[in-house]
């Protein structure tokens, strides 16, 4: 009997993904982006982990390429594992709460990036049909009641 289990596709794989959380006032730090089909969704600062980079490295250039503000994580709201329906892919998102400061208002923002939104989370439920995903609201509320982990739950064994 043959067995249907097997390594996984390079195409099915997870790509490794971090998301940035910052709240001011209760208003929290998007951005508003260019998907793939060139729909304008709401996503939390994001990215895809690069080369030789740390989670907390890859979080701090996404939040800094997409919206000029220097991100410091002070946490990990959660690991996320999803997969987009269309696109038979997978993604696990590191999501990471923290603070940020010094926007840089004459840096260019990353290809895509359309603009810089601070939203409530109300604000930002009211326009769910607008989220690159349904990970952008999760994150959100796990943040709100309280979910953090340490940083130093990451073991990186990258030296930089």
């Amino acid at each position: 009997m043959t067995s249907t289990l097997g390594p996984p596709s390079a195409a099915k794989r997870p790509r490794i993904t971090v998301a940035a959380i910052a709240e001011r006032n209760g208003r929290f730090l998007l951005v508003e982006e260019r998907d793939g089909s060139g729909a304008l969704v709401i996503n939390q600062p994001a990215g895809h982990l690069e080369g030789a980079e740390t989670l907390q490295q890859a979080v701090v250039r996404e939040c800094l390429e997409e919206t000029g503000y220097r991100f410091r994580p002070d946490a990990i709201v959660g690991l996320y594992l999803w997969s987009h329906p269309a696109l038979e892919r997978g993604y696990l998102r590191v999501c990471f709460a923290g603070t940020v400061e010094g926007q840089d208002p004459s840096r260019p923002l990353d290809d895509g990036i359309e603009r810089v939104l601070w939203l409530n989370r109300d604000e930002l439920a009211d326009q769910n049909h607008r989220h690159r995903s349904p990970l952008v609201l999760r994150c959100i509320d796990d943040y709100l009641t309280g979910e953090r982990y340490p940083l130093t739950l990451i073991k990186s064994l990258i030296s930089n």
